[in-house]
């Protein structure tokens, strides 16, 4: 699965966890905040650095879900495989 695949598959991940995900400018802030999840009036977000690398953006996004409880939700075997490497090292 090419990358850019692999971080759309991650979005719509989260999106079956009522996620939504945004790339926000994080550098025009005098604190250097990081991409994350945060609640924001009720609504759970995924807040990403739109500056980071594809592969960066995936490492977050990927570490972030693997810690979420989807083994009964469908997930292509493929990105089940990232999810899986991503757990292994937290």
């Amino acid at each position: 699965m090419k990358p850019d695949q692999i971080y759309h598959e991650l979005i719509e991940l989260a999106d079956k966890f009522k996620i939504s995900v945004s790339e926000q400018n994080l550098q025009k802030t005098v604190v250097k905040p990081e991409s994350g999840f945060c609640i924001v009036k009720d609504e759970k977000r995924f807040i990403m650095d739109k500056h980071l690398t594809l592969n960066k953006k995936i490492d977050v996004l990927a570490a972030f879900l693997s810690t979420l409880p989807h083994e009964n939700v469908y997930i292509m075997p493929a990105l089940r495989e990232v999810l899986y490497k991503y757990a292994q090292n937290t």
